[in-house]
């Protein structure tokens, strides 16, 4: 008897050198005439790890190499272009960290650097901020006499 082969979608890369394959297929319901989806889960040994989660895959039925696969890995029919969102978002998120730190560092360095137009327009607003705290030491010490 000859060996099966069919294509499914790999939904799962998580494991080494195996690949959770999922084969999708509509079966026309008996009584009521509609064709309804169902699917087949397969194990598939992938030696080379080289398809991923999303791949269009086609597999062939094997000996028995573990407890759940039967099936073998032959080729990769077609590579996903799904984008995995997680670790984007990851990589951007260290990209925005750095550039936000090299940018409070050029600031740190423009502050320090004595620009007159600069350091005239900083002033007011730190002695406006040293002000309001120094009103609020006295408010407390004001609170705390008898």
């Amino acid at each position: 008897m000859p060996k099966r082969v069919v294509s499914g979608i790999v939904t799962s890369d998580k494991m080494s050198k195996t690949r959770r394959v999922e084969i999708a297929r509509l079966v026309r319901h008996p009584k009521y005439k509609k064709y309804i989806r169902q699917r087949t889960i397969c194990y598939a040994h992938d030696e080379d790890n080289e398809s991923g989660a999303g791949d269009r895959v086609e597999i062939i039925e094997s000996e028995p190499l573990s407890k759940l696969k039967r099936w073998r890995l032959t080729r990769v029919l077609e590579k996903s272009t799904a984008v995995d969102l997680a670790a984007l978002r990851a990589a951007r998120k260290g990209e925005t960290r750095a550039e936000t730190e090299a940018i409070e560092a050029a600031h740190v360095g423009e502050e320090s650097s004595g620009q007159p137009g600069e350091a005239a327009e900083a002033s007011p607003s730190e002695e406006d901020s040293s002000d309001e705290s120094s009103s609020e030491e006295n408010s407390g010490d004001q609170d705390t006499t008898p």
